[in-house]
């Protein structure tokens, strides 16, 4: 039986890291020196507002508490201290004691911003590492081999923060050779990742148990009618999912099972050619099809490459309109490794659309025979 090896993703969380206390030290000294200088050529404290605003509540900002407490601890000292002089050479006291307070006040709510900008930011990373565990789980990391094929490419959700959108891929070793899945759930939001979840749990239980690539479309469908009769009860909007099922085993050709879904690439030899694949109705709306769904094959010779795609890339559009021509650019871009195209087909279509940006998640995947066929 084939077997899979997923690997661990090379970028592991990271975290917005305070500045030094050798940093801070030195801002804080230049700022003071500045400051206390503009105070005493102009002869008047109000240079030392500045101060008052810029110093702690940079702080509370960026630094650490303890980094914002000694921070603020420092400017009513200073102030304190520069102020105190004025009081021989005339100015009310009342002045000098309210611009005291209200340097003490401001470094006391510095310290409290501070205390709960890094409970924010700390809740924050607990959520985002849940999110990414829950990636890892939902959507293997890349690249994934079997005995029959290696499957390398990126996911790149719209919103980076959200890290799971409506697109989704797998690839599953079962006893009748390994089965991929790439697909668009129709629509955002947490309902479309609902979906998505649907569809990816009936995946790997079914191509385990269906020796037919129809008969796997077949519970696919029925996993998304399941969902959208749950979403009807809970009063979400119904789904449909458009889906692309390949089938490689040790055989040239390949099965596939297009349910309304941008069709592959194959680039062989210098060419790029789109296989002739029937396109039947999305995943979820099978009742409404004609006729049932057919597996078509096409060849995959050794050395070959498969390029699947969502729609997010291929949608995306130049600020004149113009859709993005993956035909065109693929081809200027067969001298990359399966590794790198992905990435390189990626952000030659952020470029291309400009500022106007990408406007869905982006799926990407290259498939190719595995060394040991």
């Amino acid at each position: 039986m084939a077997r899979a090896v997923r690997k661990r993703p090379a970028h592991p969380l990271g975290a917005v890291e305070p500045p030094g206390n050798a940093q801070v030290a030195a801002g804080v000294a230049a700022a003071t020196f500045l400051v206390v200088v503009l105070a005493l050529v102009s002869g008047s404290v109000v240079w030392l507002l500045g101060l008052l605003v810029f110093l702690p509540g940079t702080a509370s900002a960026l630094c650490t508490v303890r980094q914002t407490r000694l921070i603020a601890a420092w400017t009513t000292l200073v102030v304190t201290v520069t102020v105190l002089p004025w009081g021989t050479t005339g100015g009310r006291w009342i002045d000098r004691a309210l611009l005291v307070l209200f340097t003490l006040a401001l470094g006391i709510a510095s310290v409290y911003a501070c205390h709960r900008r890094i409970a924010r930011e700390n809740e924050m990373l607990r959520l985002r590492s849940t999110a990414v565990a829950m990636q890892r789980h939902i959507l293997h990391p890349l690249p994934l081999v079997t005995d029959d094929v290696m499957v390398n490419g990126l996911y790149e959700p719209l919103q980076e923060e959200k890290l799971i959108g409506g697109d989704i891929y797998d690839v599953v070793a079962s006893p009748w050779g390994t089965r991929v899945l790439i697909g668009d759930v129709q629509g955002k939001g947490l309902a479309a990742v609902g979906a998505a979840f649907a569809v990816i749990g009936a995946f790997r239980e079914a191509a385990h148990r269906e020796p037919t690539l129809t008969a796997l479309v077949d519970a696919l469908d029925a996993a998304v009618v399941r969902h959208n009769s749950y979403a009807e009860q809970t009063g979400d909007d119904e789904r449909f999912v458009t889906a692309l099922v390949l089938g490689f085993d040790a055989h040239t050709e390949v099965q596939a099972v297009n349910c309304g879904h941008i069709p592959p690439q194959l680039t062989y030899q210098g060419t790029v050619i789109t296989p002739p694949l029937g396109t039947g109705v999305p995943l979820g709306l099978a009742e409404l099809a004609a006729e049932p769904g057919t597996v078509d094959w096409f060849a995959f010779p050794a050395g070959s490459t498969l390029l699947l795609t969502t729609d997010g890339l291929t949608e995306a559009r130049a600020p004149d309109g113009t859709f993005y021509p993956l035909d065109e650019r693929l081809e200027s871009q067969l001298g990359l490794s399966t590794t790198d195209l992905p990435q390189a087909l990626y952000e030659d279509a952020r470029a291309f659309a400009g500022t106007e940006g990408l406007h869905d998640d982006v799926a990407l995947l290259t498939v190719r025979r595995s060394p040991r066929r």
